[in-house]
């Protein structure tokens, strides 16, 4: 059987002080105001968003996202990655290709919210990647990626980071194409 919330004390309630609630709307809002919204997801959140999954889902929170523009994402390597079990024995190393994969899961995010792209992003190139320190267990991967362009919503540049305690782990350009199967 349902249940209904107990009913708030006013003295305890917290304050409403949405735009809303104060009777402002979209359209009251000033040039300065109407900056993209910044936003999070959860790691079922992105679940919705992409098609990866375990053992090739890479990211494990989005921390920042501004649509059409960039975001930014987390991934907690941890050595109980299948990976890790060749490469290397006894010093484990996350594979290059893998942390480019994930600067591109960030940047799937980007594009999954895009309605000008319609279809699966995959890669159609990389350039000028660069992999500046190791990545081993333990650490977490911060990864910023950015679109550069989209061309007829079919084709598109972007460049990613991802850094470890502020080092830069890996930088590179990514493009993608829009498939449809």
């Amino acid at each position: 059987m349902p249940t209904s919330a107990p009913a708030a004390n006013a003295d305890t309630a917290p304050e409403d002080t949405s735009a809303a609630a104060n009777g402002q709307t979209p359209e009251d809002k000033t040039p300065e105001d109407k900056t993209p919204e910044s936003k999070t997801y959860s790691l079922e959140e992105i679940q919705k968003l992409l098609p990866h999954r375990y053992p090739f889902a890479l990211i494990d929170r989005i921390i920042d996202y501004v649509p059409g523009e960039r975001a930014t994402g987390l991934k907690n390597v941890t050595i109980n990655e299948p990976h890790f079990q060749g490469h290397f024995p006894g010093k484990p190393l996350m594979p290059g290709v893998l942390i480019v994969e994930a600067m591109a899961q960030v940047g799937g995010i980007v594009l999954s919210q895009m309605p000008s792209v319609d279809g699966l992003c995959v890669f159609a190139g990389i350039d000028k990647v660069k992999f500046r320190r190791p990545v081993i267990p333990g650490d977490q991967l911060l990864i910023t990626t950015e679109l550069i362009t989209v061309k007829q919503g079919r084709f598109g540049k972007m460049k990613s980071r991802a850094e470890v305690d502020g080092q830069l782990a890996c930088e590179g350009t990514l493009m993608f194409s829009v498939v449809n199967f």
